[in-house]
């Protein structure tokens, strides 16, 4: 009994989109976080065609009867007819998207949504599209402190010890919102002088400081340099207090990423930053 239920809730899941199938993937990953299941992930993006939804279908029921349960299909499909035909010979559970969210507001909005095949298409043209691939160009040669000559176009600037987070939390400032992210470290010269790195002080009102537990820091740093006197515990606790105390003395805001997710750090961020230039 106990392999049986452990068989079902270890679920195969779809992902079926005409266009990345991040939308679809990204919404059914958050609704299947949920529930205590392990499903195997399958992503059929650019299902543009009926001749590629029959391709889907034939491999989605292939899935059912191998496994014995049906599938989970998340889709967020533009063309009726395409959704009608996964409806009808899919043996799956089918999450729509569109009937789900986008049909209802349609109705109380009293507006036609966009609805259409391919929603990336013309993205290139697009200002958001080019304002987030320049925040995401901004941010890579302003990591770990690479570039300091026109800070003063970040949307913010990280500070930390080295390893606590400052590259990926950039990077995902810059993908996800469209932000200009810099970021600096703070190294032992920093913590000798007593003061920020001076490119800094200009801009201390977009400055965010990120901290992290002494003994993770040690963990994180053994696995680039193990045995090293940079990833021991004494010198990353120095290195921390040192940090935490600097950033107190100039009134930085910040917090500890020890036991918090990238999205968790950058929401924190942007609610306290607050910047202008925010993409949604």
């Amino acid at each position: 009994m106990r392999h049986l239920k452990e068989f079902m809730l270890n679920r195969t899941v779809f992902f079926v989109s005409d266009g990345t199938g991040i939308t679809a993937e990204t919404f059914g990953n958050a609704i299947l976080a949920q529930f205590e299941i392990k499903p195997r992930h399958i992503r059929l993006p650019f299902v543009d065609s009926e001749e590629k939804l029959q391709q889907a279908v034939l491999q989605i029921n292939q899935t059912a009867e191998k496994e014995g349960v049906r599938p989970i299909v998340f889709t967020t499909l533009a063309k009726d007819e395409l959704l009608d035909i996964l409806a009808l010979n899919a043996k799956a559970l089918i999450m729509d998207m569109f009937s789900t969210f986008v049909k209802p507001l349609e109705l109380e909005l009293n507006l036609k949504s966009n609805h259409r095949i391919g929603r990336f298409s013309d993205i290139s043209k697009s200002k958001v599209y080019h304002d987030r691939i320049e925040a995401i160009n901004f941010s890579l040669a302003h990591d770990d402190g690479q570039k300091n000559t026109d800070l003063e176009k970040s949307d913010v600037i990280l500070v930390g010890v080295s390893r606590s987070g400052k590259t990926p939390t950039s990077l995902y400032l810059a993908m996800q919102h469209g932000l200009k992210a810099s970021n600096y470290p703070l190294i032992p010269e920093d913590f000798e002088r007593q003061t920020l790195p001076q490119a800094l002080l200009p801009h201390l009102q977009k400055v965010f400081g990120l901290t992290i537990l002494p003994e993770r820091l040690s963990e994180i740093r053994n696995e680039r340099r193990p045995n090293s006197k940079y990833a021991s515990t004494p010198n990353c606790q120095y290195e921390v207090r040192e940090a935490e105390s600097m950033m107190r003395r100039y009134g930085i805001r910040w917090l500890s990423t020890t036991t918090k997710s990238i999205e968790e750090i950058a929401t924190t961020i942007i609610q306290e930053i607050k910047p202008d230039s925010l993409i949604y």
